[in-house]
């Protein structure tokens, strides 16, 4: 396909979000965040969907989770909810979110992306989608350089994330192409530790991350 083409018919993809069961989400947050740690890790999800869902290049957002809770939050939002097949760990389900993604839209590119990244903003991430259609697959590193925010397949490529520890060297070494044009930090700015937090509301996050952190007294006092 020529470039006046694609620009007249761009990709649309869809995109697999993994939620964590929150019991078991952001506990690096726990001494920060205290009894709000998993209205955070909900909160961060609801803003990362909402946003990719304002995305003009995103069709689906699937969400992969066990819990209901985040379940029946994000598909209030508009997202498909998919359970956590084959419970085999974190790729496989993506994996399963990405085979599901392409039966309801074959003819769109699959992607997988964090679920932490409240200060996501729509037309970065369009960004960041138009240059992933030049390639087979590929990735954008985390705001580290250690991690990976997230993995794209064109149609009709296998999907093969590889998250996970040192992620950003293990997409390199599958031949993932990286992705790193200008103005892309909420793509990149996952949110694990207090300080990411901080770094996130910076950029500006969404309503309900911005609503948890205000009453975190450990965040605000820079404890």
């Amino acid at each position: 396909m020529d470039t006046a083409a694609r620009s007249a018919h761009p990709l649309q993809w869809s995109l697999a979000v993994p939620v964590k069961v929150l019991a078991r989400a952001k506990t690096r947050m726990s001494a920060a965040a205290g009894p709000h740690r998993q209205d955070l890790a909900l909160a961060v999800a609801a803003d990362t969907v909402a946003a990719a869902l304002r995305c003009a290049r995103v069709r689906h957002v699937i969400v992969v989770t066990d819990d209901p809770l985040p379940a029946a939050e994000l598909a209030h939002l508009g997202a498909l909810i998919v359970p956590d097949e084959p419970r085999a760990g974190l790729n496989p389900a993506l994996v399963y979110g990405a085979g599901r993604a392409r039966e309801v839209a074959p003819d769109a590119g699959v992607g997988a992306l964090s679920a932490d990244l409240p200060a996501l903003r729509p037309d970065e991430l369009a960004r960041v989608l138009e240059a992933a259609e030049n390639s087979p697959e590929a990735f954008v590193p985390d705001a580290a350089g250690i991690g990976t925010t997230l993995y794209t397949a064109r149609p009709g490529v296998p999907f093969s994330p590889a998250f996970g520890g040192d992620s950003r060297a293990a997409h390199r070494a599958r031949g993932a192409r990286e992705l790193l044009p200008p103005d892309i930090d909420s793509v990149r700015r996952d949110v694990d530790t207090p300080d990411d937090l901080r770094a996130a509301l910076a950029l500006g996050t969404g309503p309900r991350t911005a609503a948890v952190a205000a009453r975190m007294p450990a965040l605000t006092a820079g404890n």
